[in-house]
């Protein structure tokens, strides 16, 4: 066991502890990593109010990046010294879903109170969405792993680990943005931006984002939209008609997790449009739909979670747009801050000014 730091949760809705907590060495299939970079994702935050339930006391984080500095028994094509990122995405490679190239929804189950984590004097705590990267160091299975370049900045490269990837996966992997087509991003915040990048790299024509903050929509711009919609006024879906000429969009992405966006995102559909669940609610959350007028103009709803992507395809890909330009990620980042700071950093990404903070390790 190895001692490492770790910011800890004892009560849903408190601050988090910043203590030491005992972390095993990996076994068979898994890799340790020393962590240099954490980003603050809502999902964390979900987690951190009990939004989603789950065991106490639980160490989250999952959007991380580091070094490799052990192996568990059978990990092939690593080694130690390797830079990595680290995400929740866990691939067991042999159910259903993994074996249909959907390993976002891998079925194998994972017990995250067993896993590598306990506290100081031995007692469970939960590795929190199988990650725990709130902490110096993670062990994770090695299919929550990819490389990098090593001279990649850690602060841009974790961001690969879920906000990048959720939002761009979910404009080209799970909506298809076709070159031509109007692509309508709701929310303008980490998620949204990425979302707002992989409609501009499919080529959609018309990127029209809404938010309910004018300052982001000019971030928006710098991200690829090509128009900026104040969610705030009367009826923001007739500015979208305006925008179109009575067209409307091909596809609407929903990027943040507030019902009011997901009840409104139907109205900017033109017929046969889909919207996508980008942006998680809390478990128990309810929308409401008139389903006849989605059955009428043939349109659709489906899910998106991690923007269904797949980490030996994607990730190599992305950080090539990276180094070519034509992916912002350095941009990403609005704040660096130690673990120490973590509650405060966390308090920035509530206030929704924040495109993504990160913890800092080194």
């Amino acid at each position: 066991m190895t001692t490492i730091r770790a910011a800890v949760c004892h009560s849903f809705g408190a601050p988090l502890s910043v203590e030491e907590v005992e972390l095993r060495a990996p076994i068979a299939g898994e890799v340790e990593v020393t962590l240099e970079a954490c980003a603050i994702c809502f999902s964390d935050i979900s987690y951190l109010d009990g939004g989603w339930g789950g065991n106490l006391p639980a160490v989250y984080g999952h959007e991380a990046s580091g070094r490799i500095t052990a192996l568990g028994d059978g990990v092939t094509g690593y080694a130690v010294g390797d830079a990595v990122l680290v995400t929740l995405i866990r691939s067991c490679a042999a159910c259903a879903p993994c074996a249909s190239g959907v390993p976002t929804q891998c079925a194998t189950p994972y017990d995250k109170m067993a896993g590598p984590l306990t506290t100081a004097t031995g007692g469970a705590l939960e590795h929190g969405l199988a990650c725990g990267a709130f902490a110096e160091r993670a062990v994770v299975d090695q299919s929550q792993i990819a490389r990098i370049p090593d001279d990649m900045a850690m602060d841009a490269a974790c961001l690969l680990s879920c906000g990048v990837i959720t939002g761009v996966g979910a404009a080209v992997n799970t909506a298809n943005v076709r070159p031509g087509q109007t692509v309508v991003v709701i929310g303008a915040g980490g998620v949204g931006l990425n979302a707002i990048q992989g409609a501009a790299i499919a080529g959609a024509a018309r990127i029209i984002a809404v938010d309910m903050v004018p300052e982001k929509l000019d971030v928006a711009r710098e991200f690829g939209a090509t128009d900026g919609v104040l969610a705030t006024d009367e009826a923001p879906w007739a500015r979208v008609a305006e925008i179109t000429n009575g067209r409307m969009a091909d596809a609407v992405l929903v990027t943040v997790g507030a019902i009011p966006a997901f009840e409104a995102a139907p109205r900017y559909l033109a017929a046969s449009g889909n919207m996508y669940i980008v942006g998680l609610p809390h478990s128990g959350d309810m929308a409401r739909y008139e389903p006849v007028i989605l059955g009428a103009l043939g349109q659709g709803m489906k899910g998106s979670k991690m923007g269904d992507v797949v980490l030996r395809r994607d990730i190599p890909w992305m950080v090539d747009l990276y180094q070519q330009g034509r992916l912002k990620l350095d941009e990403l980042v609005s704040g660096r801050w130690s673990l120490d700071q973590i509650n405060e950093a966390i308090a920035d990404t509530r206030s929704g000014a924040a495109r993504r903070n990160v913890i800092v390790f080194k």
